[in-house]
């Protein structure tokens, strides 16, 4: 996409493209409905969670994962709370463990260069996201939980062929073995498609290993990774998955490397909130979209008429258009290995924190455009908000046992911190956290 952009209006709809591909988002009084627990009517007041100010609705942009799958069924709370297969949060079981990456042993040192992309990419170089970073983040986004790191014995890669007793361990190896305390688990390996990474490993293998690692008071455990990841020989790659039954999730940060941006056409110009500007929704569209495709004028016309001009010196209060006014203001500054460093780390910890959503048994999101939304690209992941919308805050504040105004004050706390405050990943999202709490 174009390097420079005017960002003079947000668009507050859908593309035009949900309507080419049959997206039928539920109505006003289907998304009303679903953040309640019964089917009693809600009084006029709660109207305001539904507030296209606050949540708007996917985008749905050309590639997009609605647009691929826009008969993806929604999930209400009530839906949520019926649900059988969810495991409940009980006293005994009610800690999220977080587990870093796996050691990498000498045998297999040869393991630490597939971490590391092929193509450098920009500079400066940036280093990745601290663990205990992620852990607090994740304390936030899940406030009323305890979320502790889960550091003693940690996994470790070793030759799988030594664990086999083989007397010829291999530099190129189609296995790695991962130690998990007396185990260890056999970890497929295989040359990345795209030549990004020099070798992925499986993520169903690590997940089963994860499995091994639950400890008896744990509700879901997450497991980190700085290798590059795939499923199946249809992938190019995958960034993570969840087994939410089993309550485990793993999660790579390879892909969110903000040196791979320009390699694989992340517009990080138009990440979140910068996402919702009409002139890019626009052109993005118009780019895209085969001409036969194209909406009739009057679909336009309706999208033009839900924008709303953002002027320089009369910011909205409304929290998208905060945190708009915030993203376009860090927009034009100079990106720095620090802000290049916290953009890292929200990326990862957007993820992390839906993966980890499947544990708690909720389903992708398809009423707002919300941090449960299923990604269908990397560029995709970048345009997604890292919040959660009314009917999926229903179903995390009943797991939790917190309240809203709580949560949002953790959360907030840490995008204040002195490192994150003016960086493009936190700011914006501290903006709109600060106007919804008026």
């Amino acid at each position: 996409m174009s390097s420079a952009c005017t960002h003079l209006s947000i668009c507050y709809t859908s593309s035009p493209h949900a309507r080419t591909v049959g997206f039928e988002r539920p109505d006003k009084a289907e998304r009303l409905a679903a953040g309640e627990p019964t089917e009693a009517p809600l009084p006029e007041v709660k109207c305001v969670v539904d507030n296209p100010e606050i949540f708007p609705p996917p985008l749905i942009l050309p590639g997009d994962e609605l647009s691929e799958d826009p008969e993806c069924p929604p999930q209400s709370y009530r839906e949520w709370l019926r649900e059988e297969e969810r495991n409940p949060v009980t006293g005994k079981r009610r800690t999220v463990y977080v587990v870093p990456a796996p050691l990498v042993g000498d045998e297999v040192s040869f393991m630490k260069s597939w971490s590391m992309p092929r193509d450098g990419g920009e500079t400066p170089r940036v280093h990745r996201p601290k663990f205990l970073d992620i852990c607090d983040y994740l304390a936030s986004f899940y406030h009323g939980l305890p979320v502790k790191a889960l550091t003693q014995s940690p996994p470790k890669f070793m030759s799988w062929e030594e664990s086999k007793k083989s007397k010829r361990p291999r530099r190129d190896p189609q296995y790695v073995g991962l130690r998990v305390a007396d185990e260890c688990v056999g970890i497929r390996t295989r040359a990345c498609p795209d030549g990004v990474y020099s070798k992925q490993l499986n993520l169903d293998d690590l997940l089963d290993a994860a499995i091994s690692m639950l400890p008896k008071d744990a509700y879901a455990l997450l497991l980190l990774t700085d290798h590059d990841l795939y499923e199946d020989d249809e992938d190019t790659f995958v960034c993570g998955r969840a087994y939410g039954g089993s309550r485990v999730a793993v999660v790579s940060n390879a892909r969110y490397n903000p040196a791979l941006d320009a390699l694989q056409s992340v517009d990080r110009l138009h990440a979140w909130p910068l996402s919702h500007c009409a002139e890019y929704m626009s052109t993005y569209y118009s780019i895209s979209e085969p001409k036969t495709k194209r909406q009739k004028k009057s679909h336009s016309a309706k999208a033009q008429a839900n924008q709303k001009p953002i002027g320089p010196n009369e910011p909205s209060p409304a929290p998208l258009d905060m945190a708009f006014s915030v993203g376009r203001s860090l927009a034009a500054s100079d990106w720095t290995r620090d802000s290049l460093a916290a953009l890292w780390l929200g990326r990862i910890c957007r993820t992390a924190s839906h993966e980890l959503g499947h544990c708690f048994g909720i389903d992708h999101c398809v009423y707002y455009a919300c941090c449960m939304q299923g990604t269908g690209s990397i560029q995709e992941d970048a345009r997604q908000p890292p919040y959660i919308c009314p009917v999926d805050q229903a179903k995390l504040l009943c797991a939790t046992g917190t309240t809203e105004a709580r949560r949002d004050r953790a959360l907030l706390s840490f995008c204040e911190r002195s490192e994150l405050r003016e960086t493009q990943f936190f700011a914006p999202l501290a903006a709109w956290l600060r106007a919804k709490s008026y």
